[in-house]
C-alpha cells in the first residue's frame, strides 16, 4: 500500500500510456482488441491506485459501488442486441456527465463543511485544510456544468434514439431565444459562484445547466443523431477532464482530455461527410422531418417503382463481376449480419468480386456499420470507406443496399432544395443494377424521401433483412423454391 502510495504518480504515467495506446489500437479494425485490451489494463491501473492512495476512504461504499456497477455493465454488454447499441452508448455518456455533477457537488459541500468547523477544530483533530482557490472554483465550474448538460443531453439522445414517447423533437421560433437565455443565465450563475463561492449560484447554475442540456439536443433531428453521440462522447471527456484537476488526479486529467479530444476529432470527421457544420448541427435546425413535401406528416407523394423477389436479386447478383453491399440500419434492425457474411461468401466462392461500402453517418452512432460486420467476422480488407469506393460504382455491376436510406439519396448531390443537398454520398445511383433491401417505401431516419427508390436502374425488394438475404442465398445456390 504504502509502495503504491509512493509511485501514484508512475502508475498514472503508465496508465495513461496504455490509454494512448488503447485509442491508437482502437484507430484500425485489425488492432482493436489490442487496443480495448490496453483500455481495460489502464482502467485497472488507474482504479486500484486511486483507491489506495485516496485518503480516508469509506471501503464499503466504494466495494459496493464497483460490485453494482460491474453486474450492470456485464449485464447489459452481455444482453444488449446491437440495435440498441447506439442508444446505450448515450446512457452511458450520461453517466459519466452525472459522476462529474455529483463529484462537483460533494466537493464544494465538503469543502463548505470544513469551513463552518473551523480551523481550531481541525487543527485539533490534525486536519490540514486549504480553502478552494479561484483556480479550483473555475475548475468545478467548469466540471460541473459541462457534466450536467452532458448528462440530461445524453438522457435525451437516449431516449431519441430507443424513440420514447417523452423524448419529443421540440421546434418552433421560440426555440432558439429559450435556448440563449438558459445559456445567458447558466454563465450568469457560474460567473457569480466563480467570483464569490455563493452556493445559491452554484445550484441556480446546476439547474440550468441540467435544463440547458435538453432544450439544445431536444430540436436536433433524429438524421443528426450520429453527430450528437460523438460530440456528447466528447463532452463527456471534457467533464472528467474538469473534475480531474478538481480533485487533482492526473490519470483522470489525461484519460479525459484523451476522450473529449478524439471525441471532438470524431465529430468534426462526421460533419465534414455531412458537409455541414457543427454549429448547423446543434444551432442550425433538425435535418429531416419536415424538410420536404414527400416526407411531410408522414404522407408520400405517389411515383412509380420496380419491385422484384429475392429470387431475382439472386439471379442478377450471381451472374455478376462486381458486388458492392451498402449496409444501414436496416441490417442492424433485422440482425442480418451473419446472413450478408454468408450471402457475400457464396458470391465470392462462385467468382464474384464483393465488397462493402461503409458510410461515415450510416446507422445510429459513430462506426456503427463497422461494429455489425465485425461482429460477422467480415474480413477488413472487404470494407472500404466512401471515399475509397465511390469511384467504382460507375464500374459496378450490381450494389445491394440493405435498409440504409439517406447515405446513398442522390437528392444530396441533385436537388438543391433538399435539406441534405451537399451532403456526400455513396453513390450507388451510378451502378449498372441497384438492389435495394426494405420493409416498405417509408422515409429514412431523416425523414427524406429517396429518389434512388424510383431510379428505372432499381429494383426494390419488401421485406425483412435477414429473411431476404437468406432467400438470396437459397436462390442462388439452388436450394430456394
Amino acid at each position: 500500500m504504502e509502495f503504491i502510495r509512493e509511485y501514484a504518480n508512475w502508475f498514472y504515467l503508465i496508465g495513461a500510456i496504455l490509454f494512448i495506446l488503447t485509442l491508437r489500437g482502437l484507430s484500425g479494425p485489425k488492432t482493436a482488441i489490442a487496443g480495448n485490451r490496453y483500455g481495460m489494463l489502464a482502467m485497472a491501473i488507474a482504479v486500484l491506485t486511486t483507491f489506495f492512495v485516496a485518503e480516508n476512504p469509506v471501503i464499503w461504499m466504494i466495494l459496493g459501488a464497483m460490485v453494482l456497477g460491474a453486474i450492470v455493465g456485464i449485464a447489459r454488454a452481455k444482453t444488449v442486441p446491437m440495435t440498441q447499441m447506439p442508444e446505450t452508448v448515450a446512457l452511458m455518456h450520461s453517466l459519466v456527465g452525472l459522476s462529474a455533477v455529483l463529484i462537483a457537488i460533494a466537493a464544494i459541500i465538503h469543502n463548505n463543511k470544513l469551513i463552518e468547523l473551523g480551523p481550531d477544530l481541525l487543527a485539533a483533530n490534525g486536519i490540514t485544510f486549504h480553502e478552494m482557490s479561484k483556480v479550483h472554483l473555475f475548475e468545478l465550474f467548469v466540471g460541473c456544468f459541462v457534466g450536467a448538460i452532458t448528462f440530461t443531453a445524453s438522457v435525451f439522445a437516449y431516449g431519441k434514439l430507443a424513440a420514447k414517447k417523452w423524448a419529443k423533437t421540440i421546434s418552433g421560433a421560440w426555440v432558439k431565444p429559450v435556448q440563449a437565455l438558459i445559456f445567458i443565465a447558466m454563465l450568469a450563475a457560474g460567473i457569480h459562484f466563480f467570483l464569490t463561492g455563493n452556493m445559491t449560484s452554484f445550484w441556480a447554475m446546476t439547474g440550468l445547466a441540467l435544463v440547458f442540456g435538453w432544450v439544445w439536443i431536444a430540436p436536433v433531428g433524429g438524421g443528426d443523431m450520429p453527430v450528437v453521440v460523438s460530440l456528447l462522447n466528447s463532452f463527456s471527456g471534457w467533464a472528467a477532464a474538469g473534475i480531474g484537476f478538481t480533485l487533482e488526479n492526473n490519470m483522470l486529467i489525461v484519460a479525459g482530455s484523451l476522450v473529449g479530444s478524439s471525441g471532438a476529432i470524431l465529430s468534426y470527421i462526421m460533419c465534414k461527410a455531412m458537409n455541414r457544420s457543427i454549429i448547423n448541427v446543434l444551432f442550425g435546425g433538425a435535418m429531416g422531418g419536415t424538410a420536404t413535401a414527400t416526407a411531410g406528416a408522414g404522407e408520400q407523394v405517389q411515383r412509380n417503382h420496380r419491385s422484384g423477389s429475392a429470387d431475382d436479386a439472386g439471379f442478377l447478383m450471381s451472374n455478376a463481376d462486381s458486388v458492392v453491399i451498402v449496409p444501414g440500419y436496416g441490417m442492424a434492425q433485422g440482425r442480418a449480419q451473419n446472413a450478408v457474411k454468408e450471402l457475400a461468401n457464396l458470391l465470392k466462392e462462385q467468382g464474384v468480386t464483393v465488397r462493402f461500402a461503409i458510410h461515415p453517418v450510416a446507422g445510429r452512432m459513430p462506426g456503427h456499420m463497422n461494429v455489425l460486420l465485425a461482429e460477422a467476422d467480415v474480413p477488413y480488407e472487404d470494407i472500404l470507406e466512401m471515399d475509397e469506393i465511390n469511384s467504382d460504382f460507375p464500374a459496378t455491376d450490381v450494389v445491394l443496399v440493405i435498409g440504409a436510406n439517406d447515405v446513398v439519396n442522390p437528392a444530396a448531390k441533385d436537388d438543391p432544395s433538399s435539406p441534405i443537398y451537399g451532403m456526400p454520398i455513396l453513390e450507388a445511383h451510378k451502378a449498372r443494377t441497384i438492389l435495394v433491401i426494405k420493409r416498405s417505401m417509408a422515409t429514412g431516419y431523416a425523414g427524406l424521401d429517396n429518389d434512388l427508390f424510383y431510379n428505372d436502374k432499381t429494383m426494390m425488394i419488401f421485406g425483412d433483412a435477414k429473411k431476404v438475404v437468406e432467400d438470396m442465398t437459397k436462390a442462388i445456390n439452388g436450394t430456394g423454391h
